[in-house]
């Protein structure tokens, strides 16, 4: 469960990228914000704390906090490496769409069971997309789930949001994930569905994704072009 501070800056961190503070000025001060938000002044310096981290605003010495500039890079997208939003959610302000590239219900591979916790003979989707981001490949994600714990995914759902569906429709609750990234050299299939070239690198996230009761519901391998991500890692002490 996120803190108090945590959840002031991801709503500080949407309004930045949304432009609803002007770059030339300070942003709200702490006390003004605090009284916002209803919490402590401290509180409220631990949230922005976090986004002077992540290069989004800087402060300026008798002057107030302002916004970085580069922080309007419209066309890099910035994930929180324990963010947990759908890539939807994450660009709801961008015309985000689905291409699926194959859909089909299979009996899992024993990876694939193990990292589902599940046996062989429980049979899972096996799904592979292409997200795109104002019509522009952004992400090839190869997708398992199991068919017993997120029933009923259609092509609708896959042209739309599969966690929105599983959070609206199925009321269960994302809770948590464990994820690995890697450099990889694009392949084949990158390069016919992502339009890359040969030499590009591609940013692997390969992700398990768990419900609040702790059952593991998604396996999945996403595959992200260079030029499009970013991924901040921040550590803080609690």
């Amino acid at each position: 469960m996120k803190t108090k501070y945590e959840i002031i800056s991801t709503e500080m961190r949407k309004r930045i990228r949304e432009k609803v503070y002007p770059i030339e000025h300070p942003i709200p001060d702490e006390i003004s914000l605090a009284k916002e938000f209803n919490c402590s002044r401290m509180t409220m310096k631990k949230a922005l704390d976090i986004l002077v981290l992540e290069g989004l605003l800087y402060r300026k010495r008798g002057h107030g906090t302002f916004i970085v500039q580069s922080a309007f890079n419209d066309g890099i997208v910035n994930v929180e490496s324990n963010e947990m939003l759908g890539f939807s959610k994450l660009l709801e302000n961008k015309n985000v769409k689905s291409k699926v590239i194959s859909f089909q219900v299979q009996f899992p591979t024993e990876e694939v069971a193990i990292h589902l916790a599940i046996d062989k003979n429980t049979p899972v989707y096996a799904i592979v997309r292409v997200r795109l981001v104002d019509n522009e490949p952004y992400v090839l994600e190869r997708t398992y789930m199991p068919t017993t714990i997120i029933p009923g995914i259609n092509d609708e759902v896959l042209n739309g949001s599969i966690y929105s569906y599983i959070n609206d429709h199925l009321g269960l609750t994302i809770a948590g994930s464990h994820r690995k990234i890697r450099a990889c050299k694009s392949n084949e299939f990158d390069r016919e569905h992502l339009i890359c070239e040969s030499d590009d690198p591609i940013l692997e996230v390969e992700h398990v994704g768990f419900l609040n009761n702790g059952l593991p519901f998604e396996y999945s391998f996403s595959r992200h072009r260079y030029d499009k991500f970013e991924i901040t890692t921040i550590n803080m002490r609690r």
